[in-house]
């Protein structure tokens, strides 16, 4: 086990607090950058896991966050995707609070940035949430996978493909995936083409397994082909495309999973690497501890900052620690750590280079009979130590 160096690097500085504590557990729910530098928060799950309408938006130049538009319907495990002509979709996910008796939504719906207001996007070929959402080349947005049912033993994971085209403002089933999952990472390669990448998937009697199966989906023929399967299955790792065009995955968890967040499963501390022309992954440098829930985002100098996160299973106290990868040296460097620990958390590159996190779980008991995460508010700013400042 390769560790990071014991000399931090970097810096994170206070931003203002969210005005409204939330966490945000499906890869695809992310914090959006906006074309004009401002970062958009669309729903989420509060402290009982109950999903919510209200959305947010930090401006950089007063490090503030101000209250825009609800959505809709309350989303949560939805995706948000920023569109080529600065709108925001906000597509399916669920609605209601644990234990999660609920179906997945068939609905979409766009933000945009000017009005702050949000509009009916058209109706999904099916409901579903923990799906990925990825932005083609084209401008259409891909939609696959996740689960159809959320509810304590019962879950319907899903094969089907779909696309979203915002000029026609329609949606279009593609090929389906060549397995059902969710809870996985998908990323476009620079040749086009959609990398899809390990998730989970029920096994009947509210069990879910781990998956290392990839795939590859191909716009032009709307075809989804097998490729290079993981070391071992992942699901809430993260997928970073480096600036060489392979692919780095780090940490994640893989479980048995027993009727929704009971977990006999453990985090990972291993990462690997993609290379888009052989097809195959290749174990790389390990992190320095296990995570899953955690975030990593691509820096302007082409390392990676991996944070936060849990270890499982007990997925108590939200990490404090970060570290970054370089990919030419194919090795971590401890970074300086958050000032609160948490996970799933929402991060985005601003567009001056820093890195802004917000939100999360600072702390759970899954051991209490009453869903109820203690979420944190707190905003965090990361120079990076390229950055100079």
């Amino acid at each position: 086990m390769t560790e990071a160096t014991a000399v931090a690097t970097g810096d994170w500085t206070e931003a203002g607090r969210l005005p409204l504590a939330g966490e945000w557990q499906a890869v695809a729910e992310n914090a959006v950058l906006l074309a004009d530098g401002r970062v958009l928060i669309a729903g989420g799950e509060d402290t009982h896991l109950a999903t919510f309408r209200q959305c947010t938006v930090f401006e950089p130049a007063t490090g503030k966050w101000s209250q825009t538009g609800e959505l809709g319907i309350a989303r949560g495990c939805h995706s948000t995707t920023r569109l080529a002509d600065g709108s925001v979709l906000a597509a399916g996910g669920t609605s209601g609070s644990a234990p999660f008796p609920s179906q997945g939504s068939d609905t979409a719906e766009r933000y945009d940035p000017v009005a702050g207001t949000w509009a009916p996007a058209g109706t999904m070929t099916a409901g579903r949430w923990s799906h990925s959402a990825t932005l083609l080349g084209d401008g259409r947005v891909l939609v696959a996978g996740g689960q159809g049912v959320r509810s304590p033993g019962n879950g319907t994971t899903l094969s089907s493909a779909e696309i979203y085209d915002p000029v026609a403002k329609t949606w279009t089933a593609t090929g389906p995936m060549t397995d059902r999952r969710s809870g996985h990472q998908a990323v476009l390669l620079p040749d086009g083409r959609v990398l899809v990448i390990g998730g989970i998937a029920t096994t009947g009697g509210g069990e879910y397994t781990g998956l290392a199966f990839c795939e590859l989906f191909d716009p032009a023929t709307g075809a989804w082909t097998p490729t290079g399967t993981l070391a071992r299955p992942r699901w809430n790792n993260t997928a970073t495309v480096l600036t060489d065009g392979t692919v780095l995955v780090t940490g994640g968890g893989w479980p048995g999973m027993v009727n929704d967040w009971v977990f006999n499963s453990g985090a990972d501390w291993t990462t690997e690497r993609y290379d888009p022309a052989s097809g195959q992954w290749t174990a790389d440098a390990d992190l320095s501890s296990a995570r899953t829930w955690h975030q990593a985002v691509l820096l302007r100098s082409g390392k990676v900052l991996v944070f936060g996160g849990a270890n499982a299973p007990s997925l108590t106290a939200g990490f404090r620690s970060a570290e970054i990868y370089d990919p030419l040296t194919r090795s971590w460097t401890a970074a300086a750590g958050l000032r609160t620990g948490r996970w799933a958390a929402v991060a985005v590159l601003l567009a001056d280079g820093r890195v802004l996190t917000a939100g999360g779980v600072e702390y759970v008991d899954r051991g209490n009979t009453i869903y109820q995460d203690t979420l944190t508010t707190t905003t965090e700013i990361f120079t990076p130590p390229e950055d100079g400042r």
